[in-house]
């Protein structure tokens, strides 16, 4: 009786997993689609704006020297590229931005993990860093100017600081939000402060984190071309300056373009390695 009810049971643990292995490949069929429809969605608007672009251009709604035609820009691009101006000023904007960042990120997880293990801590700092955080970086500009002069030191403090804050506040709100049961379990294991930090307390703060990782890029990516655009005699923010101080709208239209899709890729980038990670930690769980 034993052996038939097994035999009897074996047909059904087929069929039932039968149905599952042959939906994966719809559903993978189904995931691509819904990604490519998401794209198409999210072009919908670009394409229209440089529509409206060729149109307004071809017709002379408004004065070539205002708003020169697609194809100039594009001609202008491609001559930047030629002569190595944008190759080299992207360069140049891109090692001013990650210098910053680095600084205001190591900076802003300190400052965010110990106001967040820390309320005394965060008694002492977080009123003043509140109030300075307020301040947007323009703010800073003359002060700073008047301390460190307008060059590179320049630049690096004030995209560090645009970088320092959202990442600060984001550490501090993922670390204060890790459930009191965790702690619970930890303190059921004997951990130390460290493996507390490391086992615990990060892991779980990591979403959070992200968040204010990708919102400080974003910041210190802003902060450098105000920065360019004020005080600089190269990067992205300059070329912008300099098409305007010629009249070549042309020119700043290019430089424009760039700067938001260096600023789109850098996001991206970002958003990939969060993704990657969180996948990770959760084929952890």
């Amino acid at each position: 009786m034993t052996q038939s009810t097994v035999h009897s049971d074996q047909p059904d643990i087929a069929y039932n997993l039968a149905p599952s292995r042959a939906a994966l490949p719809g559903t993978a069929v189904s995931r691509l689609g819904s990604k490519a429809a998401s794209a198409a969605l999210g072009l919908c608007l670009p394409a229209a704006l440089f529509v409206a672009w060729s149109v307004a251009a071809e017709r002379e709604l408004v004065p070539p020297q205002i708003l020169p035609a697609p194809g100039v820009v594009w001609a202008t691009l491609v001559d930047l590229v030629r002569t190595g101006d944008l190759p080299s000023n992207i360069a140049i904007s891109l090692g001013r931005v990650l210098a910053g960042f680095a600084a205001g990120s190591a900076a802003g997880l300190l400052l965010g993990v110990g106001m967040g293990l820390s309320r005394r801590v965060e008694d002492y700092l977080h009123p003043t860093f509140k109030a300075l955080s307020q301040v947007p970086v323009l703010g800073w500009l003359p002060l700073l100017m008047m301390i460190v002069g307008i060059g590179e030191p320049l630049k690096l403090i004030l995209i560090a600081q645009a970088s320092l804050v959202p990442i600060a506040l984001n550490t501090l709100q993922g670390i204060r939000g890790v459930p009191r049961s965790y702690f619970e379990v930890a303190r059921v294991y004997r951990f130390s402060r460290a493996q507390l930090l490391r086992k615990v307390v990060l892991p779980s703060a990591v979403p959070s984190i992200f968040v204010g990782i990708r919102y400080g890029l974003t910041q210190a990516w802003l902060a450098l071309v105000t920065v360019e655009l004020l005080a600089s005699s190269e990067g992205l923010g300059y070329l912008i300056v300099w098409g305007r101080q010629l009249f070549q709208l042309d020119l700043v239209l290019a430089s424009i373009l760039v700067v938001g899709v260096v600023g789109l890729l850098l996001d991206s980038g970002l958003g990939k390695i969060e993704a990657r990670l969180l996948h990770w930690r959760r084929g952890a769980v």
